[in-house]
């Protein structure tokens, strides 16, 4: 069956992307929905740690340095395979044969401080990340890295927020399989 792009639909579960700046729930979004719609999910941030898929440290922003074309040969076989929810605050460096559905989370910026606050980042991690929420790096990125039709922005605020995208998420991977 051909996807909306023309693109031919080769595996019998669909792939998404779950992107957005540190804070804005990627993590307890992305494990929420692969409960709901039974998919595996993967996040890179640990997938990174557990397999050394790195570079190395970085002392100013205190996390690894990702090493993608480490992080892509990993989860090659995988998203080939389909039936995956991929977590991760960066999305220009993934093929984008890899993704059937691209969400970006978006956070207000004062909900965004408080949850980075609570988390100890340091001011400046907090401040770069706000900016980066701010100007819509994460959106503007997923917009240019993928076709328009995959990419959905959703709002992130609170538990409601949550609940609603996983509730629209798994009806669009019911749709998704149903069409297969």
């Amino acid at each position: 069956m051909a996807t909306n792009d023309g693109r031919r639909k080769t595996r019998a579960r669909p792939n998404i992307l779950i992107t957005g700046t540190p804070g804005t729930g990627k993590t307890t979004t992305s494990a929420a929905l692969a409960e709901a719609a039974n998919l595996r999910h993967i996040n890179v941030s640990e997938l990174v740690k557990e397999k050394s898929l790195h570079d190395g440290w970085d002392e100013e922003f205190d996390s690894y340095v990702i090493n993608e074309d480490l992080v892509c040969d990993e989860l090659e076989d995988l998203m080939e395979e389909g039936g995956n929810i991929v977590d991760y605050h960066g999305c220009d460096f993934f093929p984008e044969r890899w993704f059937d559905r691209v969400v970006v989370l978006q956070t207000d910026n004062s909900v965004l401080y408080e949850r980075l606050t609570k988390r100890d980042y340091e001011e400046n991690k907090i401040k770069n990340n706000v900016e980066c929420e701010i100007f819509q790096v994460l959106l503007e990125e997923a917009t240019e890295s993928y076709a328009e039709d995959i990419v959905v922005a959703l709002k992130s605020d609170c538990i409601d927020d949550m609940d609603r995208n996983v509730s629209s998420l798994t009806d669009w991977v019911r749709s998704w399989s149903s069409q297969s």
